[in-house]
């Protein structure tokens, strides 16, 4: 597996307020927040199409 990156992205600052109150209602930090949404992402895909093959991983 590659190694670890790391991803800078621009939102709204509304949408960074609610994304902050909600990690912070979960117990989370900020980038866990976040990193739990990738990965509850990646398991949505993967349960209706199947795994994504490690070749095809950039």
């Amino acid at each position: 597996m590659k190694r670890d990156k790391h991803l800078g992205i621009t939102i709204s600052g509304e949408h960074h307020g609610k994304l902050v109150y909600i990690a912070e209602y979960e117990g989370r930090s900020m980038s866990g927040q976040i990193l739990y949404l990738i990965q509850k992402c990646i398991r949505e895909f993967e349960k209706e199409h199947g795994p994504i093959p490690e070749d095809e991983l950039k």
